[in-house]
């Protein structure tokens, strides 16, 4: 077990990869398509039709739409399946897990007044997994740059006496000063130095801040990166609603977000020329990110006739707190260049950086929708939601990493249209559902991520009081994903398909 020493870095700027960036608010931005089973398989087009508990994200006046008590259980497998491509080499990773998605019911109160417009009151309260972080890709095949240019990058400009541990100091506490002394890239610089992979330019000058490489390759160099994600984006919502006359509903909800990510990256560089000082490197990141969010949302549906219905919602911002903890794992295999024999490096800082707290702003929504009803036979449904993603913010802002990454989410960041549409036929107590959903890329030139396209199917059974719900839902986005943020630039091309089976339980009191 390893011995974690934590320390408050003095320093957010430079922690690029690792810390949040703009690639994890546009991260933050998307949502999955979760939630009950008749939800998914509508592809969530239910901004004027309400009446399941799922719905109430999209659109709080929904809940209205229930005529009596009803309680909801959904459990879905999520099936995530990446195909990367990496120079010559491709790989594809392939995993499941069963997850409970969401859990909520609604209480409906009837106006006994029946002289009031007010026909009734509704109280929901929604559990739902907002955000599904479960990922793995491994990109792995022949670079034309080394990981050393990475620690080159970070120690240029440090003077080679902060890199050597001070008498009576060793290699963990030296990280930790030059964190609080110097910032995250100081002790990026200093993992490379003490593993041998640069050395000063000279050696007999301590303040020396140029550094060389010692990696050797002239035919490309072997490499593989794995990366892990878990975790989850949990949302709580308390929701408020009243149905006026008959042809109106109007909602309001309350959402409380409860984050947890943990991002492993394992990469692994070999295969240099015979003569290399270096013969091969492993370094590994561990990001623990954890943190809650809060935003609220209103909206209305109203009944223009008995076939068509119209909703307009406005979801607020989304403000997250976040804490971010970082642990650093490195090993080398190098030719000592005093006797010329390989020798094994192990400068494993044995302490965790927790970074200072921040927040991560994403902008609100707006959403409009239409539904037509075509009596007890089924029905047909639109939503288009508008989100403008180059309003995004990292916080604090006079920070200078974060006032960096805001300026390149204004500029290259664009807003996002998501289209959702879905359909349902009935037959006696059998329904079928199908649906398609598009939603943009926030980037504007469609390089990191591209746009979104799915599409669902599924079925469900009334047994009179109870529903079971079948839904199946798949989805396909293009990412190109740059491994460091500073000399490996180098980008996996990654083909992503998610597909979800839910399987859900309604009771009807």
């Amino acid at each position: 077990m390893r011995n974690q020493i934590l320390f408050l870095a003095t320093f957010i700027f430079a922690v690029g990869a690792f810390a949040q960036n703009r690639n994890d608010v546009a991260l933050y931005g998307s949502d999955n398509l979760n939630g009950t089973a008749r939800y998914q398989s509508m592809s969530g087009a239910f901004g004027a039709l309400g009446g399941d508990m799922s719905a109430i994200n999209i659109n709080p006046a929904g809940s209205a739409v229930f005529t009596n008590t009803a309680f909801t259980i959904s459990m879905a497998n999520y099936n995530i399946n990446n195909n990367t491509r990496y120079f010559d080499g491709e790989s594809n990773t392939d995993f499941s897990q069963l997850k409970l998605n969401q859990i909520g019911g609604v209480l409906v109160f009837n106006n006994g007044n029946t002289s009031s417009p007010w026909k009734k009151f509704t109280m929901a309260f929604n559990y739902e997994l907002n955000n599904n972080f479960e990922n793995e890709f491994l990109a792995i095949g022949t670079g034309n740059t080394s990981i050393a240019n990475y620690f080159l990058n970070n120690a240029d400009g440090l003077p080679l006496e902060e890199l050597e541990a001070y008498d009576n100091e060793n290699t963990t506490q030296r990280y930790i000063e030059l964190g609080n002394t110097f910032g995250y890239g100081a002790q990026q610089g200093f993992l490379g130095y003490q593993n041998y992979i640069i050395d000063p330019a000279t050696t007999d000058n301590p303040d020396e801040t140029n550094y060389v490489s010692n990696a050797s390759y002239a035919n490309g160099i072997d490499q593989e990166q794995l990366v892990i994600t878990s975790g989850y984006d949990s949302k709580y919502t308390l929701n408020f609603a009243s149905q006026y006359t008959d042809n109106i509903y109007l909602g309001f909800g309350l959402n409380f977000h409860s984050l947890e990510r943990r991002r492993i990256s394992q990469f692994d560089e070999y295969g240099y020329d015979s003569d290399s000082k270096l013969q091969h490197v492993q370094f590994d990141n561990d990001l623990y990110t954890y943190g809650n969010g809060f935003s609220f949302n209103i909206g209305g549906i109203a009944k223009l006739s008995n076939m068509v219905r119209v909703g307009a919602s406005y979801q607020s911002p989304t403000w997250y707190g976040m804490t971010d903890e970082l642990f650093q794992n490195i090993n080398t295999d190098y030719i000592d260049p005093v006797d010329s024999i390989e020798k094994y490096s192990e400068a494993t800082p044995n302490s965790s950086i927790i970074f200072p707290d921040y927040d991560i702003y994403i902008p609100g929504k707006l959403t409009g929708s239409m539904a037509f009803i075509f009596g007890p036979y089924g029905l047909l449904s639109l939503d288009y939601t508008y989100q403008d993603m180059s309003n995004a913010k990292l916080k604090p802002t006079f920070d200078s990493f974060f006032a960096e990454e805001n300026r390149v989410i204004e500029n290259e960041f664009q807003a996002v249209s998501t289209v959702r549409v879905g359909g349902e036929f009935r037959v006696k107590r059998f329904s079928f559902r199908g649906g398609y959903r598009f939603e943009g890329t926030p980037y504007k030139d469609e390089f990191t991520m591209g746009n979104l396209n799915g599409y669902s199917l599924g079925a469900g059974y009334s047994f009179g009081a109870t529903k079971l719900d079948l839904g199946f839902s798949q989805a396909y986005r293009d990412y190109n994903v740059q491994l460091y943020n500073t000399g490996l630039t180098s980008v996996a091309a990654i083909d992503n398909k998610n597909t979800n089976v839910t399987l859900s339980l309604t009771f009807n009191l």
